[in-house]
């Protein structure tokens, strides 16, 4: 009986501490990729950073270089570069507003 309990428990914690938020990174990153649209400043997951200048179904046109333009499979997309993210001259960490 007592291993039961032990065996429920260990599946509950594998469930809480890995299923559930593996789940959940997976969902947004789906999110992330479907949302992707023209315009959008993009890093593939193999390191290479461009704009996309169209898009298919289960592609993508990026622009890494004035008239050169890669195609890309979507699932390749590892993020998109905010205008935050793309300013490094704007590091703010003391929350003044001064900048470095």
């Amino acid at each position: 009986m007592v291993i039961a309990i032990y065996l429920v428990v260990l599946v509950a914690a594998f469930y809480l501490l890995i299923v559930r938020p593996q789940r959940r990174q997976q969902m947004l990153r789906r999110q992330m990729i479907a949302t992707v649209g023209v315009g959008d400043e993009i890093v593939t997951s193999g390191g290479v950073y461009g704009t996309v200048v169209g898009l298919a179904e289960e592609t993508l046109d990026l622009e890494v270089a004035p008239g050169t333009v890669l195609k890309v499979a979507r699932g390749a997309v590892a993020q998109r570069i905010t205008e935050d993210a793309a300013d490094p001259g704007t590091d703010d960490t003391t929350g003044d507003g001064a900048g470095a």
